[in-house]
Order: structure tokens, then sequence, then C-alpha cells
């Protein structure tokens, strides 16, 4: 399907790009910030008005304070259907003292399984921090501080599929993931400590947006902070996916 996008969308403004999707009473706007929460009932999440080809999309950051363990907050783009494409943040909550780990995923046609996982070198939990998606015909590259932290090239021309023909929506949310999150889903979450509270500020799409009709038609310093990568899960994996015989993840 070819997709005619007819304007480039940039703003700052959470209202001006987004909208709440669930649990509107775990939102909280405190001036130029926005924060989730997570408790015992509901997490909370918000999705763009609009739907978008190509270009980069950035949030300002701050994850959730203390023992964060069991949760994730997670930003991320996705198409609709299930062929979707999708290009994950997940930021996986951790106990007191332990470093926090950012997990990406890259869905093609509905299918994922491309999990990198790395520890951040500061505390995302003690000031914002940008997280950024960038998206073109040859690659999507995944920035932390505006530093790439992992690159999917498009390698079609070795037979691989490479998402670039589905509209996208740009969502984040926070919710319970205590079945995995946090060392494999050994530590729960502690609800004496909840909420669990993710700060949003400075909100920036800088893509081409697509009309809502076109979109509708879409239904039919890395290398020493790295602790998990797919490529190199010989129990997971025992033949080696193809596409990471030519990206070069070590």
């Amino acid at each position: 399907m070819l997709v005619f996008c007819v304007s480039l969308s940039s703003s700052s403004k959470f209202d001006e790009l987004f909208q709440p999707s669930w649990a509107f009473d775990h939102f909280v706007h405190e001036g130029n910030l926005l924060k989730l929460k997570l408790d015992n009932s509901s997490g909370a999440g918000f999705g763009s008005k609009s739907k978008y080809m190509f270009g980069k999309v950035s949030i300002q950051l701050k994850l959730v304070e203390g023992d964060s363990a069991g949760t994730v907050t997670a930003f991320y783009m996705s198409s609709d259907g299930p062929k979707h494409n999708e290009f994950d943040f997940e930021f996986l909550g951790n106990s007191t003292g332990e470093p926090y780990s950012v997990q990406t995923n890259v869905y093609v046609n509905g299918v994922g399984n491309r999990e990198q996982r790395l520890d951040l070198w500061f505390d995302p939990t003690k000031d914002f921090h940008s997280y950024s998606i960038f998206w073109n015909q040859r690659q999507v590259v995944f920035l932390v501080d505006e530093t790439p932290i992992r690159v999917h090239t498009n390698m079609e021309h070795k037979g691989i599929p490479y998402p670039k023909d589905q509209p996208m929506g740009v969502y984040s949310s926070i919710w319970n993931a205590d079945n995995w999150a946090t060392q494999g889903g050994r530590v729960k979450t502690d609800w004496s400590h909840a909420p669990f509270i993710a700060t949003y500020k400075s909100f920036e799409i800088n893509a081409c947006e697509c009309p809502v009709s076109i979109a509708a038609m879409d239904n039919t310093k890395r290398n020493h902070h790295m602790v998990y990568d797919y490529c190199n899960d010989g129990a997971r994996f025992p033949v080696t996916p193809v596409e990471c015989v030519h990206h070069r993840h070590s």
C-alpha cells in the first residue's frame, strides 16, 4: 500500500499532540509536567491524535523513583492491526539500588522477538532525560539524550521485511508487569510503595502527519551497557535470526 502524508507536524504541548487513552483519573497535570500514576487498581496511558510516516518523536521523561520493581513505563510507536509495526522503549523497574534497564524491540508485520536490553549509564529517576525514535526508509534509530543506542537497518535487499508502509501512532503508558519485568519476574511489585509515578515534559513530534482517513487504511554509549541481545540468545533461538547475521549488535 502506498501511503501519502500531507503535512509536517511539530509541537511541544501535550494537548496539541496527545490525548489520554485509559485511566483518566490516573493523570496529574502540574504546570508543564504530566504525571502518570500506577497503583493496584490501574496504570495509565496516552496516545497521539494523529498517525505519522517517518520522522522523529521525542519525550523527556523522569522514571519511577525508589523501589519500582515489577513496573514498566513504555514509550513507543505502533500501527494498528495483527500485522502491525512497532518500535518500543520499555523501561523496566528495579529494586532500590539496582540499575534501571531499558529494553528496545522492533515489530515488523506483527512479529517482534527482537529485544535488546541495556542498563542506563545514569539514574533516570533523578532528572529528565530525552528518549527519541527516528524512523525513515533506511533505518530505525533509538536515542537516549541524542545518543544512538540501537540502529535497525532496512535490509529488504536481503529479503528481510522492513516497516515502511504503515502510518504509526505515538504512545506511552505505565503498568504492572511483575510476571516478567524485574529479574525475569522473580521480584514482584511492592504495592506498599504505590502510587508509582512517571513524569513527562517536552513532547515533540517532527514527522509527516497522515490524515485520519489514510491512517485508518492501515488497519486492513551502548556496547558497555547492553545486558541482553536476542541475537546472542542461543537457547531461545538455536538458529541465529537472519537479520542478526547482518546487524552487528556487539
